[in-house]
Formats: structure tokens, sequence, C-alpha cells
């Protein structure tokens, strides 16, 4: 009896380990697994922009500043990693993507192309689900921070290395709304 208790508390102390490792590592995966989701998404709406900005530049030739303006930020959302630089440079392509379309309401003969509708149709779905997936990544590592830092799992934790990881949020300023104005000063 004397070698069963002690021996019954390391047992179920080490399934009680385990078990909070576990956890830890799950929801490590789904943090992870969010985040590939996000980056699929930005990738899916980054291959759509080409085609909507081909389409729009030619009906409105003139408008090199705002191609340039939407390539750059394309180019700095495809060279960012992690979710700050990510956010940052999405928040940057999504102003330049507000300005392109108002460019394109200055012309209606491009409005009324059928190309151009299916393009800004599947940009927008693509700008649904990117929020869809911003939702989800941040829901998941909001739950593995707090688990990372939570009483006991927080001892195994810091001591198998479990990281906090960032939130996706966008930077400040890029909520607001964009300003166009076609009168000649």
């Amino acid at each position: 009896m004397a070698i069963v208790l002690p021996l019954a508390l390391l047992t179920l102390a080490t399934v009680w380990s385990v078990f909070i490792y576990n956890n830890l590592v799950r929801a490590r995966n789904r943090t992870r697994e969010a985040w590939s989701g996000i980056e699929v998404q930005l990738k899916r709406r980054s291959s759509l922009i080409p085609n909507l900005v081909e389409t729009v530049r030619g009906y409105a030739t003139h408008e090199h500043e705002v191609f340039a303006e939407v390539a750059q930020a394309r180019g700095a959302l495809a060279k960012a990693t992690g979710p700050a630089a990510a956010a940052a440079a999405d928040g940057f392509l999504t102003q330049a993507l507000g300005r392109l379309m108002a460019v394109a309401e200055n012309y209606p003969q491009l409005q009324a192309a059928s190309g151009f509708n299916q393009l800004q149709s599947q940009l927008s779905d693509t700008e649904e689900k990117v929020a869809y997936a911003r939702q989800f990544y941040n829901m998941n590592a909001m739950a593995y921070n707090t688990a990372i830092q939570s009483f006991p799992s927080n001892l195994f934790a810091r001591h198998y290395r479990f990281d906090p990881v960032a939130f996706f949020e966008a930077e400040p300023g890029v909520a607001q709304d964009v300003h166009v104005n076609f009168t000649a000063a």
C-alpha cells in the first residue's frame, strides 16, 4: 500500500503533464493552420490583382501612378513575413486597390465590361475570405496565447519554448476612407 499511493500520484502527474503539453501543441498547430489560411487568401487576392490592373489599364492608360502604387504594394505583401508585416503590407495594398477602384469608377465603359465585373466580384469574394481568415487566425492566436500564459500550462510553455504569436491587426490609418478627386485644380 505504501508504494501504490506514490505510484498512483506519479502516474496521475504524468498523465496530467502529457495532457497539458498536448493541449499546447494542439493550440500552436491550430494557430499555424489559421495563419496558413490567411496566406492562401492573400496569395489568391494577389494573383487576381494583375488581371484587374491590366483590365483597368486598357481603359485608363494615363493613370500610371495608381498602377505603380498597386504593383509596389503587391510586392510588399509578397515579401512580408509574419502577421505584423503582412497586416501592414495588406493595409497598403487595400488602400492602393481602393484608389484603383476609384479610377475605374471614372470609366463607364469599363464598369460595363463583363471581364472587369467578374474580376471585381472575385476580388470582393476574396476580401470576404481574407476577413474571415483574419478573424479565424486571431481567435486561434488568442486561445493559444491565453493557454501559454495561464497557470499551470505557462510552466510547460516556458520550459518547452511555446512563444506567443502576434495578432493580425490593421495598421493605424489603414481603415480610413480613400479620397479621390478627379476635378482639375
